[in-house]
């Protein structure tokens, strides 16, 4: 019996080591396991003291300024001295500036008479007086029926030549009829040119039309 067991231990123990020699070989196999020569390497490596540190960098050197000096000023111009002894002569008096006589200027001609206004000449009464040619308006046969009377005032302007070139009503009859008619009759008006200092100009005068039922 005792045989027995130490035969099944030392099998049990053989088995284990042949399983260590086992995993070890396949260790080896893949290099998971260094040979010794590389294990020896890795152990010196190791070993291997650290590198010297360096020193620190001086400090840097503070180099102080020199003071500077400022330029003593400078006189640009000295006035010179004069002893109270010394004479010192007056400059001589400037000559005077020649005289120049100016041009007589001629007097300025007379000035030019007032031009004569321009504007027509008003005449002092009626447009008749002045007009041989002329002729009475037509009573307009509706105002006839109508009954229509009054009196209308013109304001007639003539040309140079004496022709009307404008009329217009300045004091209204009350009808329009009336004082139409009264335009149309002036407006064929020949009368005898204005004149101003012998010459033909331009007149303006008043005409009353008096229009009346008989």
């Amino acid at each position: 019996m005792i045989d027995r067991l130490a035969v099944e231990r030392l099998a049990s123990l053989l088995t284990v080591l042949a399983l260590h020699a086992i995993v070890l070989w396949g260790l080896w196999q893949h290099r998971l396991i260094p040979t010794p020569g590389e294990a020896m390497t890795l152990f010196v490596n190791f070993i291997a003291p650290p590198a010297p540190e360096k020193p620190p960098p001086p400090p840097p050197k503070i180099v102080k300024p020199k003071p500077v000096t400022p330029p003593a000023p400078r006189l640009v111009a000295e006035t010179p001295v004069v002893a109270p002894t010394d004479y010192v002569e007056p400059p001589p008096p400037p000559e005077p500036a020649p005289r120049i006589e100016a041009p007589a200027i001629p007097p300025a001609p007379p000035a030019p008479p007032a031009p004569l206004p321009a504007g027509p000449v008003t005449l002092g009464e009626e447009l008749s007086v002045a007009c041989p040619e002329r002729r009475a308006p037509d009573y307009p046969a509706i105002s006839r029926r109508l009954g229509e009377e009054g009196t209308v005032v013109l304001r007639v302007e003539l040309d140079q030549a004496g022709s009307v070139v404008h009329a217009e009503v300045k004091a209204s009859s009350g009808f329009a009829r009336l004082d139409e008619a009264a335009l149309t009759a002036v407006k064929t008006w020949r009368c005898q040119p204005a004149r101003r200092n012998g010459q033909p100009v331009r007149a303006v005068a008043l005409q009353p039309f008096k229009f009346v039922l008989q």
